[in-house]
């Protein structure tokens, strides 16, 4: 089975909230999401959900991404999961897919 290519995106400005997310969360946090995003690589549009959860003492955090075509899984942002996922976050996932789609190399983040 063909694997998905995983990105993350990128702001404007060049930052990636992933990448800023990620890097303030403890060692073991850390492992999980990666195993969660290595999951998304492999199973790709099977999975379907558009986040990936990771739980770690009571606490869930969520890894927001969608799919660009069959091309790309993108991770979009991260945030730590309340009672419901509060409206301004799916606004900000809905905005961030329509300026990638808008211009997907502009928004891939490669590292330095």
């Amino acid at each position: 089975m063909r694997k998905t290519r995983v990105v993350l995106y990128r702001e404007e400005d060049g930052s990636c909230p992933f990448v800023e997310w990620f890097n303030e969360l403890p060692a073991k946090v850390q492992d999980k999401c990666y195993l969660r995003l290595e999951r998304l690589r492999e199973m790709g549009h099977e999975l379907r959900r558009g986040e990936a959860r990771v739980s770690l003492r009571g606490i869930q955090h969520r890894v927001s991404y969608f799919f660009h075509g069959a091309i790309a899984a993108v991770v979009s942002h991260s945030l730590v999961k309340e009672r419901v996922v509060p409206p301004k976050e799916i606004d900000r996932a809905v905005d961030r897919k329509k300026r990638f789609e808008a211009n997907p190399s502009r928004h891939t983040y490669e590292e330095a």
